[in-house]
């Protein structure tokens, strides 16, 4: 399997696989906002010391005004991924229920821990089986939401069963309505927030866990003492505190998904799901439609579960969507002819 298989941003892969493409390359492989936060910039005494606990406590309380959250519930980490890993050695989960398609890294982290997993799309519907149940909300790659009630129906089934609701919060930054962050601290209620997706700072490696004590504490454990740099303690206080810059950039955002809408629309290609960060369509083949993208220099997201269905973000700037506009009118009677006809693939191993 090749790296990009695993995960998007894996440009120097995929360049190197397509040399003669053009440069400079256009990269619509991760849901990651086009548009970062602008100030970046960090103090230099910051670099020249060891994080406090006051910073950390300063980035707990941003973040928690920013989603509606405790700040005694948050558990800062060096991004949500690492959180994913760590979970199954903290948690006593024998049979777990995933969703299915889902972010692949979560299935992945369970199974090496030896855990039982029940992949399914309709994981909720095993609280009463299983002794954790793991869920994006928003979904990636097909942005499918869950209602509210029916998580935390979920949830207190779980608990009267010493279990956990997982939920993987990655993408709810665009729609805090829609989290359950408010409910943090609550009994067997895991939830995982990324900052770098929305905040378009993926590079600065800043996580959270919203989770009961008992679970932050063996994370604590591992994570060690100084588990986020200064730097991403100085840049994630500011831009949490930031809340005009996240109501604009939700604004910004839903336009831009609207725009690429259009764009697929007036190839054939209606988005058959995704979120504000990136479209999913489906395609008659998808591999070989990755490829006619990277000949020409646009790198977007295939599947190694899926033949018809392909991730792509939003174009940065108006050279870019022209571009990708040009591209996919070159799949001009590439639709999928099940796409009417029939459901979606749902035999997914791993996404991210």
């Amino acid at each position: 399997m090749t790296k990009d298989l695993l995960h998007g941003g894996a440009l120097d892969v995929v360049r190197a696989a397509f040399p003669d493409a053009p440069e400079p390359w256009i990269d619509l492989s991760t849901g990651i906002n086009p548009w970062p936060y602008p100030d970046s910039h960090v103090s230099p005494e910051v670099l020249a010391h060891l994080p406090t606990q006051a910073d950390q406590a300063a980035c707990r309380a941003a973040m928690a005004a920013a989603i509606g959250a405790s700040p005694h519930s948050i558990l800062l980490a060096p991004g949500s991924e690492l959180l994913i890993r760590l979970l199954p050695d903290c948690l006593p989960a024998r049979r777990v229920a995933i969703l299915s398609p889902t972010y692949g890294d979560h299935a992945d982290a369970w199974a090496r821990s030896g855990t039982d997993i029940v992949r399914s799309e309709h994981p909720l519907e095993a609280a009463a089986e299983v002794d954790a149940v793991v869920v994006t909300h928003p979904n990636n790659p097909d942005g499918r939401r869950f209602d509210l009630e029916a998580l935390e129906q979920a949830r207190r089934t779980l608990t009267a069963r010493g279990g956990y609701l997982i939920i993987d919060e990655a993408y709810a930054d665009l729609h805090p309505e829609q989290s359950l962050a408010s409910h943090a601290g609550a009994d067997g209620l895991i939830i995982l927030r990324s900052f770098g997706k929305f905040f378009g700072l993926a590079g600065v490696r800043l996580g959270a866990t919203l989770a009961p004590a008992n679970v932050r504490e063996r994370l604590a454990a591992r994570l060690g003492v100084w588990p986020v740099s200064g730097a991403a303690l100085e840049i994630g206080t500011r831009a949490y505190a930031d809340t005009a810059w996240q109501t604009e950039t939700r604004h910004r955002l839903a336009a831009a998904a609207a725009r690429l809408d259009a764009v697929f629309s007036r190839a054939g290609l209606p988005p058959c799901g995704g979120t504000d960060l990136f479209r999913y369509i489906e395609v008659a083949d998808a591999h070989e439609a990755f490829a006619h993208f990277a000949r020409l220099g646009i790198y977007v997201r295939r599947f190694e579960w899926s033949k018809r269905h392909l991730r792509i973000g939003l174009p940065a700037t108006q050279v870019a969507e022209t571009r990708l506009a040009e591209a996919l009118n070159l799949l001009n009677g590439w639709a999928s002819p099940r796409r009417q006809t029939q459901p979606a693939d749902t035999p997914p191993r791993r996404l991210d």
